[in-house]
């Protein structure tokens, strides 16, 4: 919205009796927040001087067997305990277990058949004295607890052996992983593959909210070191960084690896033409692949006889380098799936969000096809194989856009949803607009953007449909599966965008935005801690926005209620009266066009409702009013933009 450097406004704000559609106290607030300022999280919105978390390390040796589809593993986990507290126990996320009966999940479902399907654990040790000693263990569900003999004091940590081994479902985690068929060979997907550490932290102590489904991970940051022996005639790529590369792969893939690194134009590791030919340099037998992830909450990995592997440079924005890499079948790159193009579009994202939000901090992305639809893990991401040229696009963006959300700012996806999948699909709206020339822009997914239309009119079905169901706040096993993407995705992620383009401005919220992204890098923040982060980085009370977009479902409905000119007389300049009809408010965009064709836009600050339903302001003229317009280009959501609309009689 422009700005005039000729017109001057006054406000007057007038008394009223409340009525039962608006209520200014109840969202212009002093007492918003909820928890002071401590030790570990400042009332600025950043870490404390005292901030921790604890750590927790994972070394996987692991095998699978591709006619079985069992694999077997043994985990090691160093757990650093850097809280001030002493623990007695320990609680891991056993999250294969969400398909047997007496799961959350199962239980929710009241279903009866019976179901062992998940983890079979073959033993649970801790080294003490330098000698590893079986330890009792209690499974519930997804959930698995380990009563400690002695307390893990602060500042100690803990080493734990788990062996362990679970049958691959063709959809199994929640759909999170699995097995298909192709062409060329079976395509595997592993997640969510070994035991991992609950999060103990300084809000909840234990996060132990069962895996049901929908929400997703919580997890402390470390060094994840994993081996996977498979079949040699398999394509396998992982999270992290390939440690053993120069001994398994054959000359002619490390040559072309070695070339790819170096080109931004996609190049071909392994060809449609050669997939009768193994990467590896063991034609029979097996193959052990070793990668490590440092700084990272989980790893994924895939695997197929029969992938196409393609990779380019990817260029970040302080000289470094890394690569973006796709597999993907034979099938994908046929009737118009676009395959041929994941390594373009991988490569872009992740150059688009390095440069504009926070740089990539691992060596490689890469873009999986397979039976998942779309989910992200740290650097590598599951995508549909049959994706055509817009999804794919939206799927390379989306999903390894995860990687900053919630895998460099490590929120809890199970708790509040809109930290990760709507601050990830608010950059995924730029990277639409800017690749290419607007190829696949403007971003649009989900039942609410049919036709295409302004996003602000097309998020007023979901505040309409959502009125009286959960918020932001909640949850994403809380809301129902038919609110989490209205919510989590769509208004979360228009919520940014009113933040950055009609209440603050992009320099402001940029500005803000960057500063929380680089003060909870390999952090847990809480929405609080981003409330807060932006309120201090913009220089804005906020409060009246986090209460009415996020704690509540309020809607908002401006109108234009009348124009008079003071005295009677155009020479005075006119005084412009509008009401505000529901709980949400808004900074008033007025548009005042004149008789003589001179026109006026600004924006009124939200301050305005603070002290009732209606206000007034004034504008000078030199001519009469023929229209007065709120929000002409329709970037805030109004409900009912009939009233939006004020012309002159005659």
């Amino acid at each position: 919205m422009k700005s005039s450097n000729y017109l001057a406004f006054l406000m007057f704000l007038t008394l009223y009796t409340a009525s039962a559609q608006y209520n200014s106290s109840q969202i212009f607030t002093t007492d918003f927040y909820q928890h002071n300022g401590n030790s570990v999280r400042s009332a600025s919105g950043k870490p404390s001087s005292g901030y921790w978390q604890n750590e927790a390390d994972y070394t996987v040796k692991a095998s699978f067997d591709v006619n079985s589809y069992l694999l077997k593993g043994e985990v090691v986990i160093d757990y650093t305990n850097n809280s001030p507290d002493q623990l007695e126990s320990l609680w891991l996320q056993l999250d294969q277990n969400i398909g047997n009966t007496d799961s959350k999940a199962g239980q929710l479902k009241g279903a009866n058949e019976k179901s062992d399907s998940g983890y079979k654990i073959s033993s649970i040790r801790v080294l003490k004295n330098k000698t590893w000693q079986d330890i009792a263990y209690y499974i519930h569900g997804t959930r698995m607890q380990i009563r400690l003999d002695d307390v893990l004091n602060s500042n100690e940590d803990i080493s734990l052996s788990i062996t362990y081994s679970y049958v691959l479902q063709t959809r199994s985690s929640g759909g999170r992983s699995g097995y298909m068929d192709a062409d060329d060979g079976e395509i595997f997907e592993f997640s969510y593959w070994y035991p991992r550490l609950c999060v103990y932290d300084d809000y909840y102590g234990w996060n132990t909210l069962p895996f049901v489904g929908s929400g997703e991970m919580y997890l402390d940051y470390g060094t994840i070191d994993y081996e996977v022996t498979v079949p040699s005639d398999q394509v396998v790529v992982g999270a992290g960084k390939l440690m053993n590369g120069d001994d398994i792969l054959s000359a002619k893939t490390l040559k072309r690896l070695k070339e790819a690194s170096e080109s931004d134009k996609t190049v071909f590791i392994r060809s449609a033409k050669e997939l009768n030919k193994p990467v590896t340099n063991t034609k029979k037998g097996t193959t052990t692949w070793h990668f490590k992830m440092n700084n990272t909450r989980d790893v994924a990995w895939a695997m197929s006889k029969g992938y196409i592997w393609d990779a380019a440079k990817i260029n970040l924005p302080s000289g470094k380098t890394a690569l973006a890499q796709s597999v993907y079948p034979v099938a994908s790159t046929k009737n118009n799936k676009a395959w041929a193009r994941s390594t373009e579009f991988t490569k872009f994202s992740v150059e688009e969000f390095s440069n504009k939000w926070f740089e990539y901090p691992y060596a490689v992305a890469t873009s999986v096809a397979g039976p998942v639809g779309g989910m992200e893990y740290p650097g590598l991401a599951f995508n549909s194989w049959k994706s055509e040229p817009y999804s794919m696009f939206l799927l390379a963006a989306h999903e390894i856009g995860h990687t900053w959300f919630p895998m460099i700012v490590g929120s809890d996806e199970r708790r509040f949803p809109f930290m990760d999948e709507g601050f990830n699909t608010f950059i995924d709206i730029y990277a639409h607009d800017n690749f290419n020339k607007g190829e696949f822009a403007p971003k649009r997914d989900g039942e609410y953007a049919s036709g295409g239309g302004n996003p602000a009119d097309e998020i007023i079905k979901v505040m309409e449909d959502c009125k009286d169901g959960p918020t932001l706040m909640s949850p994403a096993d809380d809301m129902g599966r038919e609110f989490v993407h209205p919510l989590a995705y769509f208004k979360s992620a228009f919520g940014l965008v009113l933040l950055r383009e009609v209440i603050l401005g992009p320099d402001k919220f940029d500005y803000a935005f960057k500063q929380y992204i680089h003060n909870w890098a390999y952090k847990h923040p809480k929405p609080e801690d981003f409330f807060r982060s932006m309120d201090n980085g913009s220089g804005e009370d906020l409060s009246w926005f986090w209460l009415g977009w996020f704690h509540n479902n309020w809607q908002l409905d401006q109108a234009v209620t009348g124009v008079d000119y003071v005295k009677e007389k155009v020479a005075n300049g006119a005084t412009i009266s509008v009401a505000n009809n529901q709980q949400m408010v808004m900074p008033v965009l007025v548009s005042v066009e004149e008789a003589n064709g001179k026109t006026h836009e600004f924006k009124v600050p939200v301050e305005i409702w603070k002290f009732g339903k209606t206000a007034q302001f004034h504008v000078n003229t030199t001519s009469k009013i023929i229209h007065v317009t709120i929000d002409s280009e329709h970037q805030v959501p109004d409900i009912d933009r009939s009233n939006n609309v004020w012309n002159a009689k005659g």
